[in-house]
């Protein structure tokens, strides 16, 4: 098949008739640009999932070409409505699988009978609880330290339930970060 924009077969009528593929490189030619920012500013930035529903958005673009508008603005008004929708199938999708949670690095957790890696841990989460909120640290202290259900934490502490998940969420990630920061990480 010819690389050129239109194959030498005619639509019944004498004129040249554009070929799939080169109808394809001219819509991507056309309007990548604009729907990869469009995708870009639904997904916040995330540059990565943008890419990912553009290729969606060309994928079903390269599966309904032979029913694609002839105008460019009636094209570029599809894929943007292709591309928006696609967004929210990946949204949707998200809320449905399980949160991917990070494993712990085990090459830097101490094993059961070396105190000296015991008292460098508790040495380095001492010195990282003095790096975190004051808020954020009480709750880490009843809920870990003191093994305190959130509604006893809550009721020791003087505040809602919520807001007791709320700083422990925040603070674990808080601490995350001082020990980071303390063991040079």
């Amino acid at each position: 098949m010819p690389d050129n924009a239109v194959d030498r077969l005619d639509g019944g009528d004498g004129a040249p008739v554009e070929s799939a593929e080169a109808r394809m490189r001219r819509i991507h030619d056309t309007h990548a640009g604009p729907v990869f920012r469009f995708l870009l500013r639904l997904t916040l930035g995330n540059r990565d999932l943008a890419e990912d529903l553009f290729q969606e958005t060309l994928l079903r673009a390269w599966r309904s070409i032979d029913v694609l508008p002839a105008e460019r603005e009636r094209v570029s008004a599809w894929l943007h409505t292709v591309a928006r929708n696609a967004a929210i199938d990946a949204a949707r999708a998200r809320k449905v699988r399980p949160r991917e949670v990070a494993l712990p690095d085990l090459n830097r957790l101490p094993s059961e009978g070396d105190a000296a890696d015991r008292i460098a841990t508790v040495h380095a989460v001492r010195d990282a609880m003095t790096h975190i909120a004051p808020a954020h640290r009480a709750v880490l202290i009843e809920l870990y330290f003191k093994s305190a259900s959130t509604t006893e934490a809550a009721s020791r502490l003087g505040i809602p339930e919520g807001t007791v998940k709320s700083r422990a969420y925040y603070a674990v990630r808080s601490l995350q970060a001082a020990l980071g920061s303390v063991d040079g990480t």
